[in-house]
């Protein structure tokens, strides 16, 4: 594969990109350090072998061109080192609600002998569909896939479940509506014909949170799809306009596993790295620091 040189100087970067001939960048090396940065797997040798040449024949950096298709930016903020404590890739599914504990006793007794709906059984139902779709998500480690449970964000509001890898990251929502029938619009949800739930809106809006914050300390984009994941149901039904939130029940998850070509290897650790860092959803990030 024959690539381009290209240098790129800005922020304070001298770098010289190796670029395929549609001019996709797919390695650069530091001209001051000599440290070469592969993007794309696939081209590693001849990235390197194209971009030493340059390093060793070419002492005086090649004339500045047209930035390539993949720019740089400031380099994103560190993360502090990791600690067990910090590390979210030991939560269960579910870890929020099992740190809540439910209902006390004597309010989950009030609640049996005046016979209405129960604190408890909202957080019980809640827990066991967490459970059942992390366990389903978990199988999807054997394919390449990274999976959190129970990532609090900064506001006490929690993603049920994160999946990452060569498919991208999938924001994933858990509702558990046993023996019930569920249709699922452009925007809202309705369970045995009742009213409207935002459930499409919000996970639209949370997909777009995870998003922000990944890109943050990635420095790179990373796509980020809603998923709606229904637990226990009798029916389900997906309305055709329904194309922007992903919407499964709890068995189906399984079809996101052949997918690929989103993230290479090196950045699904790189997003997984970020994403199981409990420091990083700490904060809210305005809209306007997202890269597009």
């Amino acid at each position: 594969m024959e690539l381009k040189v290209t240098r790129w100087k800005r922020y304070g970067h001298d770098r010289l990109y190796a670029n395929l001939p549609d001019g996709t960048a797919v390695g650069w090396a530091d001209v001051r350090t000599g440290d070469i940065t592969i993007l794309v797997a696939e081209y590693r040798d001849d990235v390197i072998t194209v971009l030493k040449d340059h390093l060793r024949n070419n002492p005086e950096p090649v004339p500045p061109q047209k930035m390539p298709r993949m720019p740089e930016a400031e380099a994103p903020p560190l993360l502090p080192p990791l600690t067990a404590a910090d590390d979210l890739s030991a939560n269960r599914p579910g870890q929020s609600l099992l740190d809540k504990s439910g209902p006390g006793l004597i309010k989950r007794v009030v609640s049996q002998l005046l016979r209405r709906p129960a604190e408890w059984d909202s957080w019980r139902k809640g827990l066991a569909g967490e459970q059942r779709v992390g366990a389903e998500l978990n199988r999807l480690e054997r394919h390449g896939w990274r999976v959190l449970h129970s990532i609090l964000l900064a506001d006490k509001v929690d993603v049920d479940h994160l999946l990452i890898g060569p498919g991208g990251v999938f924001s994933i929502n858990t509702k558990h509506h046993h023996k019930r029938a569920v249709w699922v619009g452009d925007d809202s949800v309705k369970v045995d014909h009742g009213k409207p739930a935002p459930y499409a809106r919000k996970s639209r809006a949370e997909a777009k949170r995870v998003a922000r914050v990944l890109e943050h300390y990635c420095g790179f984009p990373v796509p980020v799809e809603p998923v709606l994941v229904f637990v226990g149901v009798t029916d389900l039904n997906v309305v055709a306009t329904q194309l922007s939130v992903r919407v499964y029940r709890e068995r189906e998850v399984a079809a996101l596993a052949p997918l690929s070509g989103v993230l290479t290897a090196e950045r699904v650790e790189q997003v997984y790295s970020v994403a199981r860092h409990r420091q990083a959803w700490r904060q809210v990030l305005p809209t306007a620091t997202r890269k597009s």
